[in-house]
């Protein structure tokens, strides 16, 4: 198969997502959260300016129907025609019932397969090939794939390397089956050694080793990229978008370039969103296609990247 596009397979149909309506700038941080940084120190570090922090109880589950609902909307595909429902986070209201079957009681959507993962900021990556494989398989027609997180339910506003990151939010898709393929293999693995970098602890809350983690991103993840571009077929400069995990503008700006992603829009949602881990790839995409900046039909890459240490990328089509 020389491009991901030929074959049967499936694509993405719709998008969706969901921010809560409180922004926090990073000066907010210094006065409301008595975190000891400022604006410049964060904006050189890690290029954010502003993160939205859900509302007290408001939680992953309902950002994740927010912004599913969404998607279903744009997609113009009925609750009923659903039949799995995918959501990647590490911030679930309860481990049981699980985050899935939920939203689909929400949304109304009668008996789906219903499934969480947690491979925290690669979540998204995962949850799409999954729901790919299973509509491939037969086993499935139409996925909604959440990525969704509560991130301040993990954040300790004491460690300043942490509680600048991250914030909350959801994105989401819908997948169907197509005639032609408009979502490529995925490429996908782990460093399960050099996990403990990147953890949440037994008091609950998100540790980071950051410059561990910024070393393994800016040297072992780009030709990761680039395998999920051969693996579609697609030159990186071909591509008309890179949407990677909004982990860091350094980070991001640094696998671009590795990358070749010359001609591409380069996602950095970060900037006025934070890190929301599994929702921060399709919250990106979603933003994009709302706003009309970028092609419809034309390949895009998504690189998830994180947490575990994981990570994962595919070539999909923009809906």
């Amino acid at each position: 198969m020389s491009r991901y596009t030929e074959g049967s397979g499936a694509r993405i149909v719709g998008l969706g997502h969901y921010q809560p309506a409180r922004i926090v700038t990073n000066d907010d941080l210094t006065t409301q959260f008595g975190v000891e940084t400022n604006d410049a120190w964060i904006q050189d570090r890690v290029g954010i300016k502003a993160r939205r922090f859900a509302a007290d109880g408001e939680t992953a589950l309902d950002m994740s129907v927010a912004a599913a609902g969404k998607a279903l909307a744009n997609a113009g595909i009925e609750a009923g025609d659903v039949d799995l429902v995918i959501v990647a986070t590490l911030s679930p209201p309860t481990m049981l019932p699980n985050v899935a079957s939920q939203v689909a009681a929400r949304l109304g959507i009668n008996a789906p397969g219903a499934f969480d993962v947690n491979t925290a900021c690669s979540g998204f990556s995962y949850g799409l090939a999954t729901a790919q494989h299973a509509i491939v398989s037969g086993a499935a027609k139409t996925a909604l794939v959440i990525g969704a997180e509560k991130l301040t339910d993990v954040i300790d506003f004491a460690d300043r390397t942490t509680c600048i990151l991250f914030a909350d939010g959801a994105g989401a898709a819908v997948v169907t089956a197509a005639e032609q393929n408009g979502i490529g293999p995925v490429y996908w693995g782990s460093d399960g050694p050099r996990g403990d970098v990147l953890h949440i602890d037994d008091g609950g809350y998100i540790r980071q080793e950051g410059q561990a983690v910024f070393r393994w991103a800016t040297t072992a993840l780009a030709p990761f990229a680039r395998l999920a571009c051969e693996r579609a077929g697609i030159d990186p400069t071909e591509l008309v978008a890179f949407v990677p995990h909004q982990a860091n503008v350094r980070i991001i700006d640094h696998i671009a370039k590795r990358l070749g992603a010359t001609n591409a829009v380069i996602a950095r949602d970060i900037v006025e969103s934070g890190n929301t881990s599994s929702a921060s790839i399709p919250l990106a995409l979603s933003k994009l296609v709302e706003r009309g900046e970028l092609p419809s039909g034309g390949p895009a890459l998504l690189f998830g990247f994180g947490g575990g240490l994981t990570y994962a990328g595919q070539v999909i089509t923009i809906p």
